[in-house]
């Protein structure tokens, strides 16, 4: 941590402050403007959906277990939004998913020095090829509220309904 970062007052977000953010991320992903959900993001955040084992548990480490979703940082996410909007991706193809994400149940588990931890549960319905599919889960956020805006620093999404009949991407949860 750089003495510019020490300095930096810690900022409180109240919950409707918290409420807000993450409507507007759901909002960017059903909107589909996936450059302006890219600005949610700081540049070291790691994104995980963690895998069920066969013993109906979750993976633990992203590094040794399978996951369902992993990137490390920011480039990852970013390289994953190149790949959908150029069709670079063969789980993306025409017509692209239309989507709706709920979300409910926020908690606001800690708040310190401008950091926080957040859990949500959600629901995202999707349609595509007439059909639509729902998937569900919880996420747990870190959110960095120190800086000009808050960022989200760290995501891990509990996909709570894993039997998944095709490519679930970053869109559907």
């Amino acid at each position: 941590m750089s003495v510019a970062e020490l300095d930096t007052p810690a900022r409180t977000l109240s919950f409707e402050d918290v409420q807000a953010f993450l409507f507007a991320e759901a909002r960017a992903l059903d909107d589909r403007d996936f450059d302006h959900w890219l600005t949610f993001y700081d540049e070291d955040c790691d994104y995980w959906m963690p895998a069920w084992d066969d013993y109906d548990r979750l993976t633990e480490d992203p590094q040794s277990e399978i996951s369902l979703i992993y990137y490390p940082d920011k480039q990852g996410i970013i390289d994953r939004i190149f790949r959908i909007k150029t069709d670079r991706s063969s789980a993306t193809s025409l017509p692209e998913p239309r989507t709706q994400h709920h979300i409910n149940n926020i908690e606001v588990l800690s708040q310190e020095g401008g950091i926080l931890k957040v859990r949500f549960n959600w629901l995202t319905l999707s349609y595509r090829y007439n059909v639509t599919d729902q998937h569900w889960g919880t996420s747990y956020y870190t959110i960095d509220a120190r800086g000009e805006r808050p960022l989200i620093a760290s995501k891990k999404v509990v996909l709570k309904n894993d039997h998944i009949h095709h490519v679930i991407d970053v869109y559907h949860i």
